[in-house]
């Protein structure tokens, strides 16, 4: 098996800093966008004595650029503008400062249009995705990197670029490809921790790893994953697989498997996706022989997994969990306004998303994962349109970006039930949601939590994510660590430049508590696993095989279902 190469790549670790784990929560389509903008130049054009203040500040700046003497420059952490050059050769450097000139003048005018709060946030959606495009790093006969290595391979740059282009048209929906598939393999290079299906149904398979310890803690840990893409996110690389490290502490991970759904499951809801996390919990009890379970959960999957907590905690069956660890996940759905695409839903993109899923059955991961590439077109977009079609490189191999493209499908009625989270925000309003005839009320819910966030995460903004650190009391633990979305999780130790933020959820305020918390250097894995060991029970010598007679093993890990496209 090839080993992955260009993980210290920064395309592709900015990339991976803001994808991933994409949140089924909001539905979009391009015509929300399409609205947006119209919205946008309909306001601009009520505004001309605004329109003509700012390109008569465009006019002289752009004078200044043509006679060189202008110091308009980059930002020095713009990538984009990173080759040297954009300052050496005259006409990429005026190119440079002719788009910044111009992108500030339309940023300003967007700023002062005096729209309402909502409007605001999606004019500057819509702007920023407007200018970012016409950026002249995304052009080939400007990019100096570019016309540099057309010169330097005499046209072969131009020729592969163009293959590229050509396959990515065929293969990925016109958009640039972010990763070079042909280093991956599930079940080799990733995913590859040994153990067993112990446990399958039509929802979920789940799967027992196998023990690295003579020891192990009796209380096991069930992880659950996001239904949006494969479980494997915590198991890519073993420098960087969350089970391993759980292995390597002496406890006993067991992980859920979703089945990726097609049009045959539309009719699964929250509620089934809840009945089939008490089979896991129930196997894997009954497998340890613990009576309870630790359980972790990250974005949707923290999602769920705490709809599982609320609806046992109404059966009165709340013992069957131990401590709760929820990842990245915003429960509180009116503290995600801030986030950049809550800026476009409406009850009737929801209503249109609905309608969507209803007549398809599903919702199918690779559109949502376009519409998030939009979101962020520099990182997810751009990037790879230069490397891969102007350098006419192969994009990266990077594990992580390879686990983003591997997406699943959502059945309609669970995509119903996440839209319909939106507008009735049950995890705050007690008894606004019910699973099997069971009302939700999560102030019955008492496990101790251990709440973690990414500090640059732009799909659940930790501040939202604070906020259902709150939910589950002032005593709730929460971290706060160096990265975004995926990659404040993926934290293994021994990165010398990851640190993290610890603290009890008691302050209201979330930049009170950043002032209050204790920043410290290193993963916070380490932090996890004392919280967790002081919460798994005795130490017994480890299983020698993975099930039991009531359970027995099914087949190897990572079982069949990761498989199903």
């Amino acid at each position: 098996m090839a080993k992955p190469e260009g993980e210290g790549n920064d395309l592709a670790r900015s990339a991976a800093e803001t994808t991933l784990a994409l949140n089924p929560i909001v539905g979009l389509r391009g015509e929300d966008l399409a609205a947006a903008g119209f919205n946008l130049m309909r306001s601009m054009a009520g505004r001309p004595d605004l329109l003509a203040k700012q390109w008569m500040g465009f006019a002289s700046a752009f004078a200044d650029i043509v006679l060189q003497r202008s110091e308009l420059a980059p930002d020095p952490k713009d990538r984009r503008f990173a080759d040297p050059g954009w300052g050496e050769n005259v006409a990429a450097k005026g190119a440079m400062q002719a788009w910044h000139a111009w992108a500030k003048a339309v940023n300003e005018t967007v700023e002062q249009l005096d729209l309402p709060d909502r409007d605001a946030a999606r004019a500057r959606l819509v702007s920023s995705i407007f200018v970012d495009a016409m950026a002249p790093s995304n052009n080939p006969m400007l990019n100096p990197a570019a016309l540099r290595k057309l010169y330097e391979t005499k046209g072969a740059s131009a020729l592969s670029g163009l293959q590229n282009l050509v396959e990515d048209v065929v293969k990925n929906g016109g958009l640039p490809a972010s990763v070079d598939r042909s280093k991956f393999e599930v079940g080799g290079n990733l995913a590859n921790t040994p153990g067993a299906v112990v446990f399958r149904n039509e929802v979920i398979e789940l799967i027992h790893y196998t023990a690295t310890t003579p020891d192990v803690r009796r209380r096991p840990i069930v992880i659950v994953p996001p239904q949006i893409n494969k479980y494997y996110a915590v198991d890519l690389a073993p420098s960087k697989s969350m089970v391993r490290f759980l292995l390597s502490q002496g406890f006993q991970p067991f992980c859920v498997s979703w089945r990726n759904p097609t049009a045959k499951q539309r009719d699964w809801t929250l509620q089934t996706y809840v009945e089939a996390l008490d089979k896991a919990v129930e196997a894997a009890r009954e497998i340890t022989g613990a009576e309870a379970v630790n359980m972790m959960g990250s974005c949707s999957g923290g999602i769920t997994l705490s709809s599982y907590a609320g609806w046992l905690a109404a059966k009165g069956e709340g013992e069957k969990i131990g401590a709760l660890i929820l990842a990245v996940c915003v429960l509180d759905t009116e503290a995600q306004t801030e986030s950049d695409m809550a800026q476009l839903v409406t009850p009737e993109t929801v209503m249109a998303a609905k309608r969507m899923s209803e007549m398809r059955g599903v919702l199918d991961g690779q559109e949502l994962a376009k519409m998030f590439a939009w979101m962020r077109p520099n990182d997810l977009i751009w990037n790879y349109w230069v490397n891969n079609y102007l350098l006419g490189e192969s994009p990266p191999a990077f594990d992580v970006l390879f686990w983003n493209a591997d997406t699943t499908r959502l059945p309609a009625g669970l995509h119903h039930d996440f839209l319909d989270l939106i507008f009735t925000n049950p995890f705050v309003n007690p008894g606004a949601m019910s699973l099997g005839g069971h009302a939700i009320d999560m102030t019955k819910v008492r496990h101790e939590t251990y709440v973690i966030a990414g500090t640059t995460d732009h799909i659940t903004p930790w501040k939202a994510v604070y906020g259902t650190a709150r939910l589950f009391g002032p005593e709730t633990t929460f971290i706060l660590s160096n990265s975004g979305h995926l990659q404040s999780l993926l934290n293994p130790p021994g990165n010398p430049k990851a640190w993290y933020v610890k603290g009890k959820a008691g302050a209201a305020d979330p930049e009170a508590w950043l002032e209050t918390g204790e920043k410290k250097a290193g993963s916070w894995w380490e932090d996890w696993a004392a919280f967790l060991g002081e919460r798994s029970g005795e130490t017994l010598p480890a299983p020698k095989l993975q099930g039991s007679k009531a359970h027995p093993v099914i087949g190897p890990a990572p079982g069949t279902y990761v498989f199903e496209p």
